[in-house]
């Protein structure tokens, strides 16, 4: 077998990866053929590659790829060492439209430029086992939040196996939190894709009551299955829907979570490739798509039942323009106060709308929305 250094493997991916295929989906592909690959140096390409992307706007003067890997590193070295003056940092980091669509902040920025945190979600009462039985786990700042920063390969612990914990990043598992689902509901993750949230939701109904999944994508629900089985998640069924108004079920729910299709300008640290593919077009098409959402399944929502909306960005089109479109249009509904999350000394939550910024938790930035439909 050729060997293949982390180097050559990280040029293949960069040359591989546009705006058809994001980085993200051409290292997967790069690295699922070479499965000889050791997990840590699996680690070190996706390390590469997204600091390629994450220095980006730095790196067009140099020729060739070879030439901009190198830069990036010692860029990302400059900025280790706090060296890089944040006027280039902001000049540079993101799209100049970005400022355009979202307010853009000194520490939103300097966020972007930071290696990700890989976060775990421990199923119920598993967290004290998995930090004595997984090396390299530390708690987060969530209930049954953990940090990873171990060299195994997570896919192949028996841990992961047995269903003991989740891959999934803290500001996702605020949703489900934020959703508060109680054991005994029936529920509908509207957009579920393969089943990160639904995995929660069903996690604190302690396996009861019923959840409807659905989306666009029939492979994604196919790897969903496979998912709840290791995971042992069984109050679901799944149903294949195009978010239009012709819905899946006639059933009526106690909470509905749509979340969203979105620009993901949240995720930008986590997947940097993103900022140079994603448009100002992007984010206000998906706004109007968002609206259609959730006036397609306002109408599934049990009178006193709870609307969730939630999304991976922070663009005004995405967020407060979305939720001011939906108060105007659905009278039956009303503003809901969701919960209060204590994390890193300070409570989030306890309010309408909650928008979480990488600095706040160490995660992807995410924005929530909660409304209650009326009774009678």
């Amino acid at each position: 077998m050729k060997s293949f250094s982390v180097h050559d493997i990280a040029v293949e991916v960069i040359r591989t990866a546009g705006r058809d295929k994001p980085a993200d989906q051409a290292l997967r592909e790069v690295l699922k053929a070479m499965r000889e690959l050791p997990p840590f140096d699996a680690t070190a390409v996706s390390q590469a590659v997204f600091a390629y992307y994450r220095w980006h706007a730095w790196l067009r003067d140099e020729r060739t790829v070879d030439a901009r890997m190198r830069l990036s590193r010692r860029l990302a070295e400059r900025f280790r060492a706090n060296t890089i003056p944040y006027a280039e940092l902001r000049a540079k980091a993101v799209p100049a439209w970005t400022s355009e669509v979202m307010d853009v902040s000194d520490d939103w920025v300097r966020s972007l430029q930071q290696e990700p945190t890989l976060w775990l979600r421990a199923k119920r009462g598993m967290s004290d086992a998995i930090l004595q039985s997984l090396s390299g786990t530390d708690r987060g700042t969530l209930p049954e939040a953990l940090v990873y920063t171990g060299e195994t390969d997570l896919f192949k612990t028996p841990e992961f196996h047995a269903g003991e914990f989740e891959i999934q990043d803290i500001a996702s598992q605020a949703v489900g939190w934020l959703c508060a689902p109680k054991p005994g509901e029936t529920w509908w993750d509207t957009c579920a894709g393969e089943g990160g949230k639904l995995l929660h939701l069903s996690d604190l109904m302690q396996n009861k009551g019923l959840i409807w999944a659905s989306d666009r994508a029939e492979w994604r629900l196919k790897t969903l299955k496979r998912r709840t089985a290791r995971a042992k998640a069984f109050n679901y069924r799944a149903a294949v829907w195009d978010g239009s108004a012709k819905l899946p079920t006639k059933t009526k729910f106690d909470g509905v979570l749509v979340d969203a299709p979105c620009s993901g300008l949240g995720t930008w640290q986590r997947n940097p490739h993103a900022r140079w593919t994603t448009t100002a077009k992007d984010v206000q098409e998906l706004g109007e798509v968002q609206k259609r959402l959730l006036t397609n399944v306002a109408g599934s929502v049990k009178p006193g039942g709870k609307l969730i909306f939630a999304v991976c960005t922070l663009t005004r089109d995405e967020t407060t323009n979305v939720v001011e479109h939906f108060n105007t249009t659905q009278p039956e509904f009303e503003p809901l106060p969701l919960p209060a999350l204590e994390a890193n000394g300070r409570t989030f939550g306890n309010a309408p709308t909650v928008t979480l910024w990488p600095q706040d938790l160490g995660g992807n930035g995410m924005f929530i929305a909660g409304w209650r439909r009326k009774k009678g």
